[in-house]
């Protein structure tokens, strides 16, 4: 059975979110949805929404939306901002409680988000905040850098596919760890081992996730693979690559 999510664009309508100069947070939300949401039902993943749309919803209004629909997750996306302009930077997620399946999701997004290039702030708790706390599925709310610092600006604006590829890598990398099929689409991933038992490849998996990279897992006749991303240029498999190296990887890239 195909697994689910329900993805939350932040604010919507009246409720603008953060604003910087031209910058609305409430569309920027939403433009990050819509891309993403369209990219994990390419991969076979079920994707509910609470707007598609700019309308105002009360978090209340969210969280029950989300649950009528039964799905595996929920994630909420934001962008950040400091008092002053430029203070801050970076991907922070937040939690009801950092255990389960929230905390595995929350950092494989700031893992995921952190390769293509934004500090990764790490996760916290936040059992007031209402999607969090009403939702009836782990659920992580991801503030994707902050709108008042030009350099994230800039780095979510030139590298978009890039980040919600990344995203999508985090959301299927956690719900679907050892469905996801090898070298779909023409993809250039990383392997970093070969496994005959399945139990090996996930205790891999988590080692590899814990260290912020999106691992998964992929069978074939051979056995259990634990692969890297999911890259449609090689050049960005080969960064991916030498990273891992760095952190003592053997590694092979596959596509």
């Amino acid at each position: 059975m195909a697994k689910s999510i329900v993805l939350d664009a932040g604010h919507g309508g009246r409720d603008n979110g953060a604003v910087y100069e031209d910058m609305i947070e409430k569309n920027d939300n939403l433009r990050i949805v819509l891309a993403l949401g369209q990219e994990l039902e390419n991969r076979g993943i079920n994707v509910y929404y609470t707007r598609t749309t700019d309308v105002f919803q009360t978090p209340f209004e969210k969280a029950q939306i989300a649950n009528e629909t039964g799905a595996d997750a929920f994630l909420s996306i934001h962008r950040n901002s400091g008092v002053n302009p430029g203070e801050y930077s970076g991907v922070e997620s937040l939690v009801y409680k950092k255990e389960g399946l929230a905390l595995e999701l929350a950092e494989n997004i700031n893992g995921a988000l952190g390769l293509v290039g934004f500090d990764e702030i790490g996760v916290f708790e936040e059992p007031g905040i209402i999607v969090l706390r009403k939702t009836e599925m782990p659920a992580v709310l991801a503030e994707i850098g902050f709108i008042n610092n030009e350099e994230d600006n800039q780095l979510l604006n030139e590298n978009f596919d890039d980040v919600i590829d990344a995203l999508a890598d985090a959301v299927q990398g956690t719900l679907e760890p050892e469905v996801y099929p090898a070298g779909k689409g023409g993809y250039f991933q990383v392997m970093i081992g070969g496994f005959s038992q399945r139990k090996d490849a996930l205790e891999t998996i988590k080692k590899v996730n814990a260290e912020g990279f999106p691992a998964m897992v992929s069978k074939d006749n051979r056995g259990y693979r634990v692969l890297v991303g999911r890259y449609q240029e090689l050049d960005n498999a080969v960064l991916m690559e030498k990273m891992l190296r760095k952190h003592g990887y053997v590694t092979k890239i596959v596509g």
